[in-house]
């Protein structure tokens, strides 16, 4: 379990292909600190640590998280929001988020405004994933608030802070990022298609 508050950035350093595998190697602040089979998400993705060199750790992303996330389409020099599991006593700053990522979702919009930046996203609703106006989302591995919720698409707001720590600082119009929908939300949503 995570919280979608992003802990640091990473850069890939090395891309792998094995078989349907992919190998993702990336040095951060924090991989010196990391254990081999430790859950970390990257870009909200939930993967175990396979390997650990000097400033470096290794995951490795299966065929099927390639195929319903934007893990694929990492290059070499990319940054990547990591973040830890959730500790059991600590605060929850975000909200609650898996790190299994719903599905994908590409920027349609991004303004700068005075002070903030505003990014729109557009989905698949086909999955049945809805949000709400205030809700929670987590868009690559962030922890942000909706700030206006259509039928297949959403915005969020995003204060300097964010912008300069996580990864949404490259993220423009066609790019393509993780979504993990509100787990009360998806609980409830599948509730009354019955």
């Amino acid at each position: 379990m995570f919280t979608g508050i992003v802990e640091t950035l990473g850069t890939i350093s090395e891309l792998r292909l094995d078989q349907g595998n992919l190998h993702i190697t990336v040095s951060s602040p924090i991989s010196h600190e990391l254990k081999i089979d430790q859950s970390v998400a990257h870009n909200g993705v939930c993967l175990t640590v396979v390997g650990i060199t000097d400033g470096t750790h290794t995951v490795t992303a299966i065929a099927e998280t390639l195929n319903k996330t934007s893990l694929g389409r990492l290059n070499i020099g990319d940054l990547v929001n990591l973040e830890r599991c959730m500790q059991m006593n600590a605060r929850l700053d975000g909200h609650i988020v898996q790190g299994h990522v719903d599905q994908t979702a590409w920027c349609t919009n991004f303004r700068e405004l005075d002070g903030s930046w505003e990014y729109t996203f557009q989905y698949d609703t086909t999955p049945g994933n809805v949000t709400v106006e205030k809700g929670s989302i987590c868009v690559n591995g962030i922890s942000l608030t909706v700030v206006n919720s259509k039928t297949n698409s959403f915005s969020v707001a995003i204060i300097p802070y964010t912008f300069e720590h996580t990864n949404l600082q490259q993220v423009r119009e066609g790019s393509i990022v993780n979504l993990e929908f509100d787990i009360i939300g998806k609980y409830v949503a599948r509730l009354m298609q019955r």
